[in-house]
C-alpha cells in the first residue's frame, strides 16, 4: 500500500503546467510551478517544516513549546500544520491588510491570531514586526521562527524547490521568475540553478511600496519608496537576510491594479485558482517579455491558492471599491449602477444645519442636496460647513436656507462621462442624475475619479 504516514510527507514535488493564454504575448515556453499543490496551498509549507525540524536539532524548539511568527498567512499555514503533527501551540501575528480568509484559516487549524496595523513603522512597537519579536521574548518556552532572517527558509528551496525545477525541465529552463517577500524562495531557488548553469536568468517580481528593486539596482535604501500597498505575498519595508541579491539578475514592479487584474485572469483562462503574488508574477512577466525568446524555457512560481483572496481579488465589489475592475464606463447609468437602488440622502430648506451635519456623519458623505416643495433648490457641502463655522460657532442651529449653496445639476442616465466631469467644478462637488421615476442619484468627484 502507498500512504503517507501524516500530512507533513506530502509537501513537496509539485507540478510544472504550461500556461496557454495569459502568457501568449511570451515567445518562450512558460511553465508555472503550481504550488497550491501543497497541504497547506502554499510553498510556505516546504520552509515551514524545515524550519520546525532545524530547531528542533538544535534546541531551539523544545517540546510542548510554543511557535511563535510574524506572517501574511501562508507561513503560518504551514507552520500550523507542524505543530499539529508535532504537538505544538501557535501564535501568529499578521498586518491588517492581509485577507480575513487567511486568518480565519489560521484560527481554524488552531493558532491563536493576532492582528496589527499595517501602516507603521518595522521598528513602531505596533508592527507585526516588533510585536512578534516581543512576544517571542515574553512567552516561555516559545520559538520565535523569524522567517525573514532564518537561513532555513533559503536553504530549503535550495534543497527541494530548485532541484524539482531542474529535474522537471530537464535541465533546459533558461528564467525563473518569482515574486520576493523574505526572499527565500527566489535565493536558495536561484542559487541552486546557477551553481546547475550560470547563465539561467532569476528576475524578482516587486510591488510599489516595496524597496527591493532601487536597492539592487543602486544599493540604496530608499525610505520615501516606502508607502501602503494592497498586494499580498510580496514586496517589503526591511532587507530581509534571505534576500540573497548577488544571485537575482533583475526586478521589475508590478502596480496593485495589474495584480489583481492579472490574479483573476490566471483563474478565467488558465484554470488554475491562485493567489495574488502569481498575478504579479504573470504582469511581471509580461513587462520582461522582450527578454525571452521562442527557445527559452521560463518557469514562473505561483505561490499560493486563491481561497485565500475570495473576499478581496476575486471580489467583484471588493475590486469596484478601488476601481481595479475592467469596466467600461460611458455614462451617468454604468457609474450609479451599482448603487442605484440606494437612497438618496438628501435635506429639507427648513432643517437645521445640525440635521445635516448628523446626516452626513451617519452615511459618510461629504455633501447634501437641498429640497423644498418644488423639488432641489440648493446644495450643502463639508467646505460650506466649515467656512460657516469658523464665522458663527452657533451654525448649527440655523435653518440650512440660510447657508446653502447652488443646487446640483441635473442630468439624464444618458449623459456622458466627459459632459458630466465638465459640470464638477472647485464651485460644484456633484451632478444629480435624473432616474426617470420621480427619483434621484447623486454623482461625486469620487465617482468620477474612481471610474478614470
Amino acid at each position: 500500500m502507498k500512504y503517507a504516514k501524516n500530512i507533513l510527507e506530502t509537501i513537496g514535488n509539485t507540478p510544472l503546467v504550461r500556461l496557454n493564454s495569459v502568457t501568449k504575448e511570451i515567445d518562450a515556453l512558460v511553465l508555472a510551478k503550481v504550488e497550491t499543490f501543497n497541504p497547506g496551498n502554499s510553498i510556505k509549507d516546504r520552509m515551514a517544516l524545515k524550519m520546525v525540524e532545524d530547531a528542533e536539532a538544535d534546541g531551539r524548539l523544545q517540546p510542548g513549546g510554543t511557535i511563535i511568527e510574524g506572517t501574511s498567512g501562508n507561513t503560518g499555514m504551514g507552520l500550523a500544520l507542524a505543530a499539529i503533527i508535532k504537538g505544538y501551540k501557535c501564535i501568529f501575528v499578521m498586518s491588517d491588510k492581509q485577507s480575513k480568509e487567511k486568518m480565519d484559516i489560521l484560527r481554524a487549524v488552531g493558532a491563536e491570531v493576532i492582528v496589527c496595523p499595517t501602516d507603521v513603522e518595522p521598528t513602531d512597537p505596533r508592527s507585526y514586526y516588533s510585536v512578534s519579536k516581543r512576544l517571542g521574548a515574553e512567552t516561555p518556552n516559545s520559538w520565535y521562527v523569524n522567517q525573514y532572517d532564518n537561513p532555513s527558509n533559503a536553504l530549503t528551496h535550495y534543497e527541494q524547490t530548485g532541484p524539482e525545477i531542474w529535474e522537471q525541465t530537464d535541465g533546459k529552463i533558461t528564467h525563473f521568475v518569482s515574486g520576493v517577500g523574505t526572499g527565500g524562495t527566489i535565493s536558495g531557488t536561484a542559487k541552486y540553478l546557477k551553481e546547475q548553469n550560470p547563465n539561467i536568468k532569476i528576475w524578482g517580481i516587486d510591488t510599489y511600496g516595496s524597496v527591493f528593486k532601487k536597492y539592487h539596482e543602486t544599493g540604496i535604501f530608499d525610505e520615501n519608496e516606502i508607502y501602503p500597498y494592497i498586494t499580498e505575498g510580496i514586496g517589503e519595508d526591511i532587507l530581509p537576510k534571505n534576500v540573497d541579491f548577488s544571485v537575482i539578475d533583475g526586478f521589475t514592479k508590478v502596480t496593485d491594479k495589474d495584480a489583481a487584474v492579472y490574479t483573476r485572469k490566471i483563474a478565467i483562462e488558465e484554470g488554475i485558482f491562485v493567489g495574488n503574488s502569481a498575478g504579479s508574477a504573470i504582469k511581471g512577466m509580461l513587462q520582461l517579455k522582450e527578454h525571452f525568446t521562442k527557445d527559452d524555457v521560463v518557469v514562473v512560481l505561483f505561490h499560493d491558492h486563491g481561497s485565500r483572496y475570495v473576499g478581496k481579488m476575486f471580489n467583484d465589489d471588493w475590486m469596484r471599491e478601488r476601481g481595479f475592475l475592467e469596466e467600461e464606463i460611458k455614462t451617468a447609468a454604468d457609474l450609479i449602477k451599482n448603487h442605484e437602488n440606494k437612497p438618496l440622502v438628501s435635506a429639507q430648506t427648513e432643517e437645521l444645519v445640525s440635521h445635516a451635519i448628523e446626516r452626513m456623519r451617519e452615511f459618510k458623505i461629504s455633501q447634501i442636496p437641498v429640497k423644498d416643495v418644488n423639488g432641489f433648490v440648493g446644495s450643502i457641502d463639508e467646505s460650506v460647513l466649515l467656512h460657516n463655522f469658523i464665522t458663527d460657532k452657533n451654525i448649527g442651529d440655523k435653518p440650512i436656507k440660510d447657508i446653502m449653496g447652488k443646487p446640483y445639476p441635473i442630468v439624464k442616465k444618458s449623459a456622458k462621462l466627459e459632459d458630466i466631469s465638465k459640470l464638477i467644478t472647485k464651485e460644484n462637488d456633484a451632478v444629480l442624475v435624473d432616474l426617470e421615476n420621480g427619483n434621484h442619484h447623486i454623482i461625486t468627484k469620487y465617482d468620477i475619479i474612481s471610474a478614470i
